[in-house]
């Protein structure tokens, strides 16, 4: 009985959450969240149900630590390119969470439903002290940290997520459509608008044809980060 045991607690110790996380981000990237089951997870790391649930109590936890240890990673510091100002720490901020969040298609919507449901779990308070440090740093007044700090979070996570839709979306086309043959049919429909009720978006629409996400993504980062320079930037 005693040996038994032993033999149980290693098999335990050797299946750590932190590898049963990793392949729930592994599952989760290659079939979003209906792919993610607790039988393809036994299935993938070779073991019964009960060592899982020894460390993970339901797929709600386990979406929950996913979303976080993949938040982790994109807002964590990189010593390589340590940035040079606040506003450079922003960015790094937002690039990390937006390149994680086109990496695994599955993230945006758990970040909603995470922020939304489980707003003093792990998730929330994490992606908040990132961005809140840089806040800080910028010389917002305390009494406006929670509103800039709020107001950059918004911005990242609609235009990442929305970047990802499209992505999606462009997925669905055709097996063999790629982004430029997809902004391109975009672009062919909006100039065919009538110019009298879309005169802006016919003017706009071979812009959609030459865009860059990323860069776009940074020019209205930029946009935000000057209207919060601005606002609190003290008068001569």
């Amino acid at each position: 009985m005693a040996t038994r045991t032993r033999r149980s607690q290693r098999r335990t110790e050797a299946l750590s959450r932190e590898r049963i996380v990793e392949t729930a981000v592994e599952l989760l990237d290659a079939a979003g969240e209906g792919g993610l089951t607790f039988r393809a997870l036994t299935e993938r790391l070779a073991t019964g149900p009960g060592a899982i649930y020894w460390h993970v109590a339901n797929k709600n936890e386990l979406l929950g630590a996913a979303t976080d240890a993949v938040v982790a990673a994109a807002v964590a510091p990189r010593p390589a390119a340590t940035p040079h100002s606040p506003r450079d720490g922003v960015r790094a901020v937002a690039l990390g969470l937006f390149d994680a969040i086109e990496e695994h298609p599955w993230l945006a919507a758990q970040l909603a439903t995470q922020l939304s449901r489980s707003p003093a779990g792990s998730v929330a308070p994490r992606i908040f002290e990132s961005i809140g440090r840089q806040v800080r740093a910028l010389g917002v007044p305390e009494g406006s940290w929670f509103t800039t700090a709020s107001a950059l979070m918004h911005y990242i996570f609609g235009a990442a997520g929305q970047n990802s839709a499209n992505t999606a979306g462009a997925r669905t086309l055709a097996p063999d459509v790629n982004r430029a043959e997809f902004l391109d049919t975009v672009s062919s429909a909006w100039e065919q608008l009538d110019p009298d009720d879309y005169p802006f978006t016919r003017a706009v629409a071979n812009q959609v044809r030459e865009h860059d996400d990323r860069e776009q993504f940074l020019a209205g980062l930029d946009l935000v980060l000057n209207g919060i320079a601005a606002l609190h930037t003290p008068s001569g």
